[in-house]
This record gives structure tokens, C-alpha cells and sequence, in this order.
């Protein structure tokens, strides 16, 4: 046992040296110092209430990341290959509404029925009923939007989506974690004058958005930094932005508000990575794990969670499933009649759990 403990270390010394001289650095991290995450007791004590939660398009579905939810009760999602399917509410049929071309990630329904979509690879989409795709924009001041990720529209028809990092894609969406630099940005797009503009800049993995019931401010979940920022539309803070939760149990992803108005979904497709916080003060560490094979690098824990915040972002219930026995890699939590419709970016499910009733 020894001799093999042994062995282990030296192979990943090695792997660790190989990367360091040969692997090109992509990564320009900095330091930072992560806090103790909350305890596991209270609210956020560990339980199993996600496992009761039913499962739609098993097997079928490949990464359905976000949920929209029509005027019918019926379920949209896009997947890992493009698609935007429809998950009919009563018998679980799916049909295909459209092929992106892309990679589907947050969506919400506008005024007229059609699909608003956060596309990483294309940018902003309009889906409409009959399955055609429009490109709204996929630039703003002349550069390319790299990283669309969410999307919510105001109360006046204006779009706002996240653009999660101005420095990678998708496909290395952990190496902007990694990195820990704030490069992730909120735009904005006008459906009347067809103008994109930045909203708002230096988000730490500008991930889920959404309106408050007012339509007074936005929130913004930046993953990297296990947070929910508030950025102000209206009022004397109009402009403004201040911290709306802080130090949460996990990384946040896709956010959306209770039809009630009374507070917001968290997704967190994993809880905070012991390792990461523990090398988060240190640049030169960071760069390292950086140049290190995908295998080696801090990976989202096989677990499902999600939090419900109330108006004032204290966090009131916690759902889990420890272990990820039925649902995993949690990226969206949407509330419709009663249920929550949960979405993943790596799972083959959409999960539909009954809301405790108060």
C-alpha cells in the first residue's frame, strides 16, 4: 500500500512538471482569499428532499442547462447538440421546436410567445413558434460576444443577457474560474433600435440573470466568487450596483424569480471545491492547475442543490440531493404551478420536484 502511495504521488509530480513546461499559459490568474464556506446545519443542515423530485426526458435529453415554461404549462430546453425541444406537461412527448446551430443555454418567452435565447457559440437568438432562429446580435462595440449564457427582459422590452467571460468559451469555462479575473459583463439589447451595449462590467463569471418582480433592479449571479450581485434600473440607485448574497455553499449558476415575487431559485451545480479555495490566494498555483490535463483540474462534484432566497437574499430552504443519486450538476431552477422544474448542463434529465407548501 505504501509502495503504491508512493507511486501515485510521483505520477502526479510528474504530470504536474510536464504540464508546467510544456503546456502554454493561457491563464493569468490572481489571488484572492476565498471565505469558509457556510456550515452544512440550520437551513443549509444536508437532507435528501431533491430525491423525491419526478424526472422528464430520462436518457433523452442531453444537458438541458435552463428551462422556460409557456402560457401551457408546457417545458422548453435547449441541448448539448443545438436543439430546442418542447417536453409536453402532460404525457412528457418531446418535439423539436429548432436547431440553433449552437450550444442553447438560458431562455425566457417574450410578449409574443417567442424564445429568447442565450446562445454560447451565436449570442442572442429569437426562436419563434414556427421554429425559425434569428440572430439579434452576436457583438457589441465591434467585438464578438464570446460567452451568452442568460437572458431576461425588462418591463420596457429591453434584453439583458450575461456574457460570461470576455476571454473563454464555453468549452473552457473552468479555466475562467481558474483564472479568478473579473471578466465576465451584463449587455443589454434594444429590440427597437437594434443597439447592444455593456450594462455593466467586471463580473466574476457573469452567469444567471433575472428581473425583480418591480422590474426595479437585476440580479446577477457571478459563479467565480459565490455571489449575487444587484445592479439597479431604477430609483435614486438607478446606475448602481451593490452585493444582493454573498459566501453562498456553492457555485451559482442560473437564477429565476417566484412567480409570487417573494424571492428567487438558485441552481448550484456544485458545492464550493476544497481544492480551489485553498489555492485561491495563490496566482502561481492557480496558473498551475491551469496548465494541468482536464482530469487533474478541479471538477463540479457529482451533487444536487439549490437554494430559495427571499426578498433579501437570506437563503430559506436548501434542497440537496447528496451524491447526486437523480439529480446532478444543477444550472437551472424555474417555479411553475406549484413545481420546480430543474435543469443540468451534463445530466440527461429535467427534474419536476413539488414546492413544500408553507
Amino acid at each position: 500500500m505504501r509502495a503504491l502511495k508512493i507511486l501515485i504521488v510521483l505520477v502526479v509530480a510528474v504530470l504536474m512538471l510536464t504540464a508546467l513546461l510544456t503546456r502554454p499559459g493561457a491563464v493569468d490568474a490572481v489571488g484572492w482569499e476565498a471565505p469558509a464556506p457556510p456550515p452544512d446545519d440550520g437551513v443549509l443542515a444536508e437532507n435528501t428532499d431533491l430525491r423525491q423530485a419526478s424526472l422528464m426526458g430520462l436518457g433523452v435529453l442531453d444537458g438541458p442547462e435552463d428551462i422556460a415554461v409557456d402560457r401551457d404549462g408546457h417545458i422548453y430546453t435547449g441541448t448539448v447538440d443545438g436543439r430546442i425541444v418542447r417536453v409536453n406537461r402532460n404525457d412528457g412527448q418531446i418535439t423539436l421546436l429548432a436547431n440553433t446551430g449552437g450550444r442553447p443555454l438560458g431562455m425566457e418567452f417574450d410578449e409574443d410567445g417567442s424564445l429568447l435565447v442565450a446562445d454560447a457559440h451565436r449570442g442572442l437568438l429569437r426562436v419563434r413558434a414556427d421554429g425559425d432562429v434569428e440572430v439579434l446580435t452576436s457583438s457589441v462595440n465591434g467585438e464578438p460576444i464570446l460567452f451568452a449564457d442568460d437572458v431576461a427582459i425588462g418591463q420596457e422590452g429591453t434584453i439583458y443577457f450575461s456574457d460570461a467571460s470576455t476571454r473563454f468559451g464555453l468549452e473552457d469555462y473552468q479555466l475562467d474560474l481558474i483564472e479568478g479575473r473579473p471578466n465576465g459583463r451584463l449587455l443589454a439589447f434594444d429590440p427597437d433600435s437594434g443597439e447592444t451595449r455593456v450594462m455593466l462590467e467586471d463580473l466574476y463569471f457573469a452567469n444567471g440573470v433575472t428581473l425583480s418582480a418591480d422590474g426595479q433592479y437585476l440580479l446577477i449571479t457571478e459563479t467565480g466568487r459565490y455571489r449575487i450581485t444587484r445592479y439597479w434600473l431604477d430609483g435614486p440607485r438607478a446606475g448602481t450596483r451593490d452585493l444582493f448574497a454573498e459566501n453562498l455553499p456553492g457555485f451559482p449558476d442560473n437564477i429565476s424569480a417566484r412567480p409570487d415575487g417573494s424571492g428567487y431559485w438558485v441552481a448550484l451545480p456544485s458545492r464550493r471545491n476544497p481544492q480551489l479555495d485553498a489555492i485561491s490566494h495563490s496566482p502561481r498555483l492557480r496558473n498551475l492547475t491551469a496548465r494541468l490535463p482536464a482530469w487533474l483540474q478541479p471538477a463540479p462534484e457529482h451533487y444536487g442543490m439549490v437554494l430559495l432566497l427571499d426578498k433579501d437574499g437570506a437563503i430559506r430552504m436548501a434542497p440537496r440531493d447528496p451524491g447526486g443519486e437523480i439529480l446532478y450538476e444543477l444550472t437551472s431552477a424555474v417555479e411553475h404551478d406549484g413545481f420546480l422544474y430543474l435543469g443540468t448542463l451534463g445530466g440527461d434529465r429535467i427534474g419536476r420536484w413539488a414546492i413544500p407548501v408553507d
